[in-house]
């Protein structure tokens, strides 16, 4: 007889009724399942289908309530809760909220999921045969993706990152197509499991998208001037930045390049609103238009 385990679904009888719920069986093994996790009045003898996982003692209980993330079947799990240095907890529709290590997320917490956010996850078991989630990697699909049509190309594009680094971010589509996002196509690196609303900048010839999550250069234009005149109504109107400032600097401080900072500044400077002094930017007063 195949001894009990956790994550697994198993058929067994019902042995007997008891005040907090029923007693189930292999004919071997015996196991709870409580009144609240059944969906019907059962009698002995019914044989029923359960989900085995252990509770927050530890031990092993039983649900009719079949979750679809398993073993061999990945799906998406909602976020719950965020436990710094430990990883988070998904819920995957049973009463137990599963986690999902450190170990499989990645390297910065600042990047990590956040409550509300999805991540693509089946079950595992760790060392000591406790039940985790682990997020889908590149390797398990496999290349095994749908084929994107080309008509798809300079599309808007939704997804959710399933995989980032500082190379790129991985999205799947809401169309179920992969998306890969170059770091160059970013103004920061998205969370794992965010939502994110980008456009599709190439259809390859396998069927897998580039996207960018910038806007088109005239879109970003407006927004990086604003991001500018803001940065100046809050330093009394002055900023130690010119068009001959350090990249770097620009970059840390307005998360944008030099070149798209300099086509910014020209704008701002071409309608009068601000001007450059021994290396510095003056945000002009209205009444000097």
């Amino acid at each position: 007889m195949t001894k009990l385990k956790t994550g697994t679904i198993e058929t067994l009888s019902v042995l007997r009724k008891i005040d907090t719920g029923y007693v189930l069986t292999n004919g071997e093994d015996e196991v709870l399942l409580h009144i609240s996790e059944s969906n019907d009045d059962l009698k002995e003898k019914d044989d029923i289908t359960v989900f085995l996982y252990q509770d927050k003692k530890g031990q092993l209980i039983s649900t009719m309530t079949i979750p679809t993330v398993q073993f061999d079947a990945y799906d998406w799990a909602e976020v719950v809760e965020v436990v710094d240095k430990l990883g988070v907890f998904v819920n995957i529709g049973i009463k137990k909220e599963i986690l999902v290590s450190n170990d499989d997320l990645p390297l910065f917490e600042s990047v990590w999921p956040q409550v509300g956010d999805m991540l693509y996850v089946a079950l595992d078991n760790d060392q000591k045969e406790r039940l985790i989630a682990k997020p889908v990697t590149e390797d398990d699909f496999g290349g095994q993706w749908d084929q994107a049509p080309e008509s798809l190309d300079k599309s808007p594009i939704n997804g959710r990152v399933f995989h980032t680094n500082k190379e790129g971010s991985v999205i799947i589509t809401e169309e179920g197509y992969r998306g890969f996002i170059h770091n160059s196509e970013r103004k920061q690196e998205p969370r794992l499991g965010e939502w994110v609303n980008g456009r599709v900048i190439e259809v390859k010839a396998d069927g897998t998208l580039n996207v960018s999550l910038l806007p088109l250069k005239q879109d970003s234009l407006v927004q990086d001037s604003q991001t500018i005149v803001n940065y100046l109504e809050k330093n009394e109107g002055m900023m130690h930045f010119s068009d001959k400032s350090d990249p770097t600097d620009i970059k840390n401080t307005f998360n944008i390049s030099k070149a798209a900072f300099k086509r910014a500044l020209g704008r701002l400077m071409k309608e009068n609103k601000v001007e450059q002094q021994e290396g510095k930017t003056y945000l002009k007063s209205p009444n000097n238009n």
